[in-house]
């Protein structure tokens, strides 16, 4: 359970920030009837969990066959998402209404595919971020991991769609710039704990 834990809130603080995903997800539910926009964050959900088995499966088996490959990405990791966590907690949500989102399902799928896989900071991101805690955990704590990050996509996309599909008139700049602030303060958090992990593999020697 505490991994499980771990894993969402992890999942959360890194899905949360205001990215291409985001904004194709926000434009969808302020534009759209509320199934359809429903469907749109099903489809993004799909891509954005198979990214991450991907980030957290691909890195990881590589790293279990190196310890200094593990200790490496451990150090960098936790560098790259304290510098991640700092960025967000300096910057300002901006509302983008003005994207085309009313178009065909089919290019719905391969819109959510693009900003999801072809996005190379995500990839990167992903990778060091999912990857650097897999090293830090064991087998069956990090099944239980990736399940809390696998959650908190699903919860994270469903929630937003449905809360801007009831509250459109509400939802502001100001609104965004505080979950960036938050998601930012819990990755930093979470940097800070991947960085005293490769500290302590490091005293182990």
């Amino acid at each position: 359970m505490k991994y499980l834990l771990q894993g969402f809130t992890m999942g959360l603080a890194y899905v949360a920030p205001i990215g291409l995903q985001n904004l194709f997800v926000i434009n969808t539910a302020l534009v759209q009837k509320r199934s359809r926009a429903v469907i749109t964050a099903m489809i993004v959900i799909f891509f954005d969990i198979t990214l991450a088995l991907a980030c957290f499966l691909g890195v990881g088996a590589i790293m279990e066959k190196s310890k200094i490959l593990e200790l490496g990405i451990l150090l960098v990791g936790s560098i790259i998402v304290i510098y991640i966590g700092y960025g967000l907690i300096r910057s300002k949500g901006v509302m983008e209404k003005t994207a085309d989102v009313n178009i065909p399902l089919k290019k719905v799928i391969t819109t959510a595919c693009v900003v999801t896989w072809f996005n190379p900071q995500a990839i990167i991101d992903g990778s060091m971020m999912l990857g650097a805690f897999r090293a830090s955990l064991l087998p069956e704590e990090g099944v239980n991991f990736i399940i809390g990050v696998m959650s908190a996509s699903a919860t994270w996309f469903l929630g937003l769609t449905l809360f801007l599909s009831i509250f459109k008139s509400k939802f502001t700049d100001n609104i965004l710039t505080w979950i960036n602030r938050v998601c930012g303060v819990v990755i930093v958090l979470y940097g800070i704990k991947l960085l005293y992990s490769f500290i302590e593999i490091v005293k182990g020697y």
